[in-house]
């Protein structure tokens, strides 16, 4: 961690948050409610989790991470360009429709956020400014680095609505309610 960048361990703080959050709902959530999605043509809860993990390994795919771990949790892929992308998508819409245990689930989740931080541990800081091209237009591997880490916020908040709809709680202390408890207490100025 010593020869990371600030930006580097500043990200990494960061993806704990959903990281360790997705995992506790995945884990809270009964095994019965994987199935239940709001509308027909919504993902599933289960979907939405392995949306996340497979969005983190899309992703690093286009960072060009081959990583032992990373090429395994995705498997060979073949082409170049729009043609390898393209089945880095199938790939991952196939692992939503097969991946649906809830262990299945939560393996997933866990190895593919082990393999964004250790993907991002191990590159150089000088390599993060470098240009690579993104959804058509040219950008750095630093803002792929960050597209993961809003993929991962933006699906755990609809996790979080379906939990919420089916009827259960999120597994961790509520940041508004202990704030406005802390204000409530507090001595009126």
């Amino acid at each position: 961690m010593q020869n990371l960048s600030t930006f580097q361990r500043e990200y990494l703080w960061e993806l704990e948050i959903p990281r360790k959050q997705v995992i506790e709902l995945a884990e809270a959530i009964p095994e019965e409610a994987y199935d239940w999605r709001p509308a027909e043509d919504a993902r599933t809860f289960a979907a939405v989790l392995v949306h996340i993990a497979a969005g983190n390994l899309l992703l690093l795919c286009r960072a060009g991470v081959e990583l032992p771990a990373v090429v395994r949790l995705r498997g060979p892929v073949q082409g170049t360009g729009t043609e390898r992308w393209l089945e880095m998508v199938r790939k991952s819409i196939a692992l939503e429709r097969c991946i649906t245990s809830k262990q299945e689930v939560l393996e997933l989740l866990r190895r593919s956020f082990d393999a964004v931080r250790e993907a991002l541990t191990a590159t150089n800081p000088k390599q993060l400014g470098l240009a690579r091209e993104l959804f058509g237009e040219v950008t750095t591997y630093r803002r792929i680095y960050l597209r993961i880490l809003a993929h991962a916020d933006e699906h755990m908040g609809q996790a979080i609505g379906y939990a919420r709809t089916m009827g259960f709680r999120v597994p961790w202390p509520d940041p508004i309610r202990m704030m406005e408890e802390m204000a409530a207490k507090a001595p009126v100025a």
